[in-house]
């Protein structure tokens, strides 16, 4: 591109008009770029405003905004500033230890990223249908290392990119790490039977087992969004999360707030699957609706039963997707217990750009190792697929899980 251009980094999205964030990040329905709800204006200015995400708990914003001579916003990364590695699901907390130990001062860091939220997404920002994508991508991408460079930070990451996305970072000195997940891929299902008829008769007859032992007890099962998407049925939610996050890992991200606004900013982009006993609701999981993706998150529970979080969580989320015809449930981070459960594994990405030389050769040399480690635990992953020998969705990579976690998931 011959003309001038500014790179500028912007700490808030309320700065920027939701209509021209939404022109880059693909987030109006129908348009070229699926709708990605974690990308959309409505979604990060909860964060935002909320206080979930603020510099108070360590995730100040640092967005990237290219502009023309003109001033026209052409490009986009979501960014923060980041004092710790909480919350991003790709773990580099052994970086940060071996680098201190060695006197370096790892935070602050910039995380190109959905704050809490392991969902593979555009991050290069360039707008739909754009001629000049890949030349705005690249600017994007070295645009982003030069700003890491002049801030003193000791890296920048951005996580959970679209592969394709991956040329324009690698060119700019990024380096590239893999890592899993587990997604259920719609291929026409008719209804959940027929997905179980593509399973081995073991793995078909110990679902079925298992989904009706799980609403044993009276339990039954609603679909809530748009306007079921009441306060109290944000407090009842609100009560799951709080419960099950504080004993699995002590600290939820999210507050109260959050869920308010995002209720009345993309509740038609929400499911809440909530299980209900003796006329009270007792556990249930978010899920965000994409074009053609539902996407799963965060779960909760007041009362332990059998089998319960598999049906929330997994069962009844494929039930969701091939009901409205999605094409694909991705369902967060970890579990390999999800296999057995028709999500099979895929690949995730990841880009890197460590500023000292030292760390940045012995990152990556331990990431040449680790990406041989994906490939051969894919391979093994293969072979316990539940679906019958010599069968598998088309489309699916597999990779290795992650080995660890650090907040509540799907």
């Amino acid at each position: 591109m011959t003309e001038k251009l500014t790179l500028r980094v912007e700490n808030s999205l309320s700065s920027i008009a939701p209509q021209r964030w939404g022109e880059l990040s693909g987030t109006r329905r129908g348009g070229v770029t699926p709708f990605n709800p974690f990308l959309s204006h409505a979604f990060l200015s909860s964060l935002e405003e909320s206080g979930s995400a603020s510099s108070k708990t360590g995730w100040l914003g640092h967005h990237l905004l290219l502009e023309d001579a003109t001033g026209r916003l052409i490009g986009a990364v979501p960014g923060y500033l980041k004092s710790h590695s909480q919350g991003e699901y790709v773990f580099d907390h052994s970086w940060a230890d071996a680098f201190e130990r060695a006197g370096g001062d790892y935070y602050p860091k910039i995380q190109c990223a959905i704050p809490f939220t392991p969902a593979t997404g555009p991050r290069l920002l360039t707008g739909a249908g754009d001629a000049a994508a890949a030349t705005v991508q690249a600017t994007l991408a070295a645009g982003l290392a030069e700003v890491a460079r002049q801030t003193g930070v000791s890296s920048a990451h951005v996580t959970f990119l679209p592969e394709e996305e991956l040329p324009a970072l690698e060119e700019a000195g990024f380096l590239h790490r893999t890592d899993q997940q587990f997604h259920f891929i719609n291929k026409g299902y008719a209804n959940h039977e027929e997905f179980l008829g593509e399973l081995s008769s073991s793995k078909r007859k110990n679902l079925r087992k298992e989904r009706r032992q799980a609403l044993e007890n009276g339990i039954t099962i609603d679909w809530l969004t748009g306007s079921d998407l009441t306060e109290d049925i944000w407090d009842q939610f609100f009560t799951f999360y709080m419960d099950t996050g504080s004993r699995k890992w002590g600290r939820p991200y999210l507050n109260r707030r959050f869920y308010s606004l995002i209720g009345e900013r993309m509740a038609d982009d929400i499911l809440l699957v909530m299980a209900k006993r003796e006329g009270r609701y007792i556990a249930g999981a978010i899920n965000f609706i994409g074009e053609d993706t539902l996407f799963g998150r965060h779960w909760g529970c007041i009362e332990d039963h059998a089998f319960l979080h598999f049906e929330v969580c997994y069962h009844q989320a494929i039930d969701f997707a091939l009901a409205h015809k999605l094409t694909r449930v991705e369902a967060g981070a970890q579990g390999e217990h999800k296999l057995a459960r028709g999500y099979l594994p895929v690949t995730t990405h990841s880009a890197h750009y460590i500023t000292h030389p030292g760390l940045r050769r012995a990152v990556a040399d331990y990431l040449k190792q680790e990406r041989r480690q994906v490939e051969y635990t894919g391979e093994v992953l293969t072979e316990h697929s539940p679906f019958r020998k010599g069968e598998r969705q088309d489309g699916i990579s597999i990779r290795r899980d992650s080995d660890g976690h650090d907040e509540p998931d799907l």
